[in-house]
């Protein structure tokens, strides 16, 4: 992370939680920069120096007003102005990780080689929750290359209890071990 997005995203963290918006202003934000995300032509849009800036806001109000909280807007328009459009994603992640960390939450990835039912899903968010005494925040993907098992990530920290990793890890002292 960038210097402007912990400053930024810290900005408007302490702003929101301190009218006790945290919750409202983070749904905005989440939304805005999945968009923003998700759309290069939107980001080309909001980053053309060649368009005026209140060209550029008025753009924004016009697609984003009542729709998220005013606080986000002007927070994505600051942006704009000062040609730090680009840095929105990491903004958002300083300011989720300030609103998990006020609030007990562990953002936690799981890969696993098959998708996970419901059931499975809510059992492992349980016994997560049960070991880091947080509510979990739990994200799954699918990987088949993995074979089997599931690979967490958390804190920062991986845990890989995968086939692959395991098999992986067999090649690995099978070639470097002397016979």
């Amino acid at each position: 992370m960038s210097k402007t997005s912990n400053t930024y995203g810290g900005a408007l963290y302490e702003l929101a939680k301190d009218e006790g918006l945290s919750a409202e202003v983070l749904s905005g934000l989440s939304a805005f920069t999945a968009v923003f995300r998700d759309s290069p032509d939107y980001r080309r849009l909001l980053s053309e120096p060649s368009i005026p800036k209140p060209e550029r806001e008025a753009l924004l109000d016009e697609a984003w007003k009542g729709q998220i909280h005013p606080y986000v807007l002007n927070f994505v328009k600051l942006l704009c102005a000062n040609g730090t459009i680009a840095q929105l994603p990491d903004c958002e992640a300083v300011y989720r990780a300030r609103y998990n960390e006020d609030n007990g939450i562990l953002a936690v990835s799981a890969v696993s080689a098959a998708p996970l039912t419901p059931a499975l899903t809510d059992k492992l968010r349980h016994a997560l929750a049960a070991k880091t005494g947080k509510q979990i925040e739990l994200t799954v993907t699918v990987d088949p290359d993995l074979i089997g098992g599931i690979r967490l990530t958390m804190q920062g920290v991986q845990y890989d209890g995968t086939v692959r990793h395991h098999l992986d890890e067999l090649q690995r002292i099978l070639q470097t071990s002397t016979l």
